[in-house]
């Protein structure tokens, strides 16, 4: 029952709504089916599926809100959650930021955001990919790690003002640590994707194997400020924190207007309009791109759209809540989903050749804040980090701490590479002079 088209969603929204007798009330299904694959030491340690249909309803009585959950679709659990949610609102305080629910919406399409092939996925398809890395780690002597999920679902959203909303779509995920028998040498690989049909495991852990092969017996330099070369699963791809993801999540004009920012101005206000980083530095998102497609509406209902984010280093537009834009007169745009930044045609390889001195960072992970007002991060490069010098990789080096923030950093660029994919977004290798890193790790 996982993944139900749009007719069948919308006649289950259909009747939940005529079960209400809110003054508003919105409903929205979602369903997932998908799997997991995991491995450690060369083998299959764990593997998983899910499969489930979820209905959240929100009532709402004038300014006062309620939300109820359920996963069983026979008339009586529906009516159920429904008087669930409305009695939740009654007793709810009233929400001063209260903005009535949206009508109808007019979305963008994008066919890209489902395919088959990753719907299809089967146990055997993970077993497989995953079995082509650890034998690839085998006949090298080294030791993998990995994870391999994937999934396929939807999302249909149904008010009382007439909104109506549905989508599809489909996802796989992947990443790999190696390492080296004695332990000294680490590399990593990630890639996601809509399209399964794009995904090889064992080109990735080749990539992860020849890092760890290459990172035996780091040798310590000093730290300091230095020129590197920052892969894009560096930038983007952690589960904890990004310096990119860090820089698009501060794109919000209340925290700008309300002193919180980077983006924020002394006296009031924010920096839109302002140049704020290399004129290089082009940054916009589009639900409907090929290479990463996104839904085209908003957890609100709003529509998703392509908007530009940052030109030339201009900082063009700030998302907002429907509160905040009403109240400040500004555009109403949602926080965007993938993101693409705009970048050259250079291969990481490329870049390395055109570097006489610095370092190549494969990953950084373990990143926190320090300060929010001037996005500086501190955190710890991984799995593969590398000194160059004339145009090579000569030797690689003891991971290190760094304390750098990415307006600085995108001030300092010296080259942009071509964008790849990772985390949901496109995002290109960068060459950064003037890198902070300020002690040195033991840690592989």
């Amino acid at each position: 029952m996982a993944i139900l088209s749009q007719e069948e969603s919308q006649a289950i929204l259909k009747k939940v709504l005529s079960f209400s007798t809110a003054d508003e009330c919105e409903v929205t299904l979602t369903g997932n089916i998908g799997g997991n694959v995991r491995s450690a030491r060369n083998a299959i340690s764990t593997s998983g599926a899910d499969d489930n249909v979820a209905l959240a309803v929100e009532s709402r009585f004038g300014k006062k809100s309620g939300t109820a959950t359920c996963n069983q679709f026979d008339d009586a659990t529906l009516r159920q959650c429904v008087k669930r949610a409305e009695e939740i609102a009654r007793l709810a305080p009233e929400n001063p930021e209260y903005m009535p629910l949206l009508g109808p919406q007019q979305y963008l399409t994008s066919p890209s955001s489902y395919a088959a092939s990753t719907a299809g996925i089967n146990p055997d398809f993970r077993a497989k990919q995953v079995a082509a890395g650890m034998a690839l780690c085998d006949e090298r002597k080294l030791s993998s790690a990995a994870f391999l999920v994937d999934s396929a679902n939807f999302i249909a959203r149904r008010n009382n003002k007439g909104l109506e909303a549905y989508q599809q779509q489909t996802g796989l995920e992947y990443s790999v640590t190696v390492r080296t028998p004695d332990g000294t040498g680490s590399g990593y690989a990630t890639a996601d994707y809509n399209d399964s049909s794009k995904f090889d495991a064992a080109r990735l852990t080749k990539i992860a194997a020849d890092k760890a092969s290459m990172s035996r017996n780091a040798k310590a330099i000093e730290p300091g400020k230095y020129t590197v070369i920052l892969e894009p699963a560096a930038l983007v791809a952690n589960s904890d924190a990004s310096l990119l993801n860090a820089l698009m999540n501060a794109m919000d004009a209340r925290n700008a207007d309300e002193g919180r920012s980077f983006l924020s101005k002394k006296g009031g206000g924010n920096k839109k309009g302002e140049k704020l980083f290399d004129e290089r530095v082009t940054i916009y998102s589009d639900p409907t791109n090929a290479e990463i497609p996104d839904l085209t509406f908003a957890g609100d209902g709003r529509p998703q759209k392509k908007v530009t984010w940052v030109e030339k280093g201009v900082v063009k537009n700030l998302y907002s809540s429907r509160f905040w834009a009403q109240k400040s007169g500004i555009p109403d745009l949602p926080p965007p989903g993938g993101w693409i930044m705009e970048g050259g045609t250079q291969s990481v390889e490329d870049m390395i050749k055109g570097t006489a001195k610095g370092i190549l960072v494969t990953r950084l992970w373990y990143i926190r804040p320090v300060d929010p007002q001037t996005l500086l991060y501190t955190g710890l490069t991984r799995d593969g980090t590398f000194y160059i010098e004339n145009g090579k990789i000569k030797f690689p080096i003891k991971n290190m701490r760094f304390n750098e923030s990415p307006i600085i950093m995108l001030n300092n660029l010296e080259a942009l590479g071509k964008p790849v994919r990772v985390g949901g977004n496109l995002v290109p290798p960068l060459k950064i002079r003037d890198f902070t890193f300020t002690s040195l790790s033991d840690a592989v």
